[in-house]
């Protein structure tokens, strides 16, 4: 599932750091920590890799 926010697709980014273990959790804040326990690593790769370009900076509700 693509990212809906350049916010969102960043703490994908992190997240994937932290699950591949480039990155120790314990230094991941907010939903980037969540999203290591609750997405596979294929979920977060494809969040992470969406494009940014034409993504808003916050989700609007």
């Amino acid at each position: 599932m693509p990212a809906r926010s350049k916010a969102q697709q960043k703490a994908a980014g992190a997240a994937l750091s932290a699950k591949r273990g480039d990155t120790p959790k314990s230094k991941l804040k907010g939903a980037s920590r969540e999203m290591v326990d609750s997405m596979s690593e294929k979920e977060l790769e494809d969040m992470a890799s969406t494009k940014r370009k034409n993504l808003p900076n916050k989700k609007k509700d």
